[in-house]
């Protein structure tokens, strides 16, 4: 996207030395699938109480909180759910986000069901500059109990091919490896997406929340997962994009593309991380693996000035100290989390 105008490059840095630069905005906690480790259908079945429609934030709201951001460093927004798509009239939001003064990228991550042709165009049209498909196997059993809704893997890759032909990308898939549950499915996922144009990124299963029963012995390492596609395809390590990017980079030896292994159970990245995450009825997590976040809500609905909430988002990112994955332990994976279908990935 081409940004109107590009803002002073402000330097915000948390408690740590870590800039702002990345704002990660959930769109709703509601999705259409049940992965079983992100919304386990028993924890998130007919009987739970998704958030009411006025609990969310108002077009005009995130529009606001996304320039304030921007004014304090943020340069890329990144739209999640929950399942983002299920949000109606997305593109009028995008369209009023890609107007905001410094901000160079937007991107949205989706599990595909819902992208079509036209909305994928749509999309695009009104500033979309990039998406990230969800996909945790390219075999049909696999991705249909993973789900666990029973949706086929087809549409997802057409999904992916829709995105492709309307310019969001490049397209980026992501998968989150579970040790005997998907871990069959890594040389195949490879073999299908080498030579398509999109990034295959692979995601260490992560405690996020508490409800998916993450135990430690389901981590696939990402060395492990570099190894075993080196051993089919060699593989060559490329380059960060930019500081703080959280996925290691490699590229197939012969051309044909590249992946991304993201490893913060195996190899913590906290030190690097520029990332805070709003939730979609205004709470401001600073941290994926947070316990409590702070209500901008309130502040927007009390009719606070923009002064005020500029005050209070520097002080809430100044203060930030997290560093979950470099502290992770036995003593730690029980602690209350905030779950990533309200925080977003």
């Amino acid at each position: 996207m081409q940004p109107a105008d590009v803002l002073p490059l402000t330097q915000i840095p948390d408690a740590l030395g870590r800039p702002l630069r990345d704002l990660r905005i959930s769109l709703t906690d509601r999705c259409n699938f049940r992965c079983t480790y992100c919304m386990p259908r028993e924890r998130f079945g007919s009987e739970h109480a998704f958030l009411p429609r006025s609990h969310l934030l108002r077009f005009e709201e995130i529009e606001r909180l996304g320039r304030l951001f921007a004014e304090l460093g943020v340069r890329k927004l990144r739209l999640t759910g929950g399942e983002p798509l299920l949000r109606r009239d997305l593109e009028t939001l995008i369209a009023k986000l890609a107007r905001i003064p410094g901000i160079t990228d937007i991107s949205l991550t989706t599990n595909g069901s819902l992208l079509g042709a036209k909305r994928a165009k749509a999309l695009a049209d009104s500033g979309l500059g990039r998406i990230t498909v969800s996909l945790d196997a390219i075999d049909d059993g696999v991705f249909q109990r993973i789900n666990d809704v029973r949706f086929p893997v087809a549409p997802v890759l057409r999904a992916v091919e829709h995105a492709q032909a309307a310019g969001l990308g490049p397209v980026k898939i992501n998968v989150v490896v579970q040790r005997g549950v998907n871990d069959d499915q890594i040389e195949p996922l490879a073999a299908h997406f080498r030579g398509t144009g999109c990034i295959l990124r692979f995601i260490e299963y992560m405690d996020v929340g508490t409800t998916n029963g993450w135990r430690l012995d389901e981590v696939v390492p990402a060395a492990e997962i570099v190894e075993r596609i080196h051993a089919r395809w060699p593989l060559e390590a490329v380059a960060p994009n930019y500081p703080g990017e959280t996925a290691n980079r490699w590229r197939f030896a012969d051309g044909t593309g590249e992946i991304g292994v993201i490893a913060s159970v195996t190899q913590p990245f906290c030190g690097g991380c520029t990332r805070a995450r709003l939730s979609a009825e205004g709470q401001l997590f600073t941290c994926l693996f947070g316990s409590r976040g702070h209500d901008l809500r309130a502040l927007l609905r009390d009719g606070r000035s923009d002064d005020t909430i500029r005050e209070t988002l520097h002080g809430i990112w100044g203060a930030r100290a997290d560093r979950y994955s470099e502290q992770r332990s036995s003593e730690t994976t029980g602690d209350a989390k905030v779950e990533m279908s309200y925080i977003g990935g």
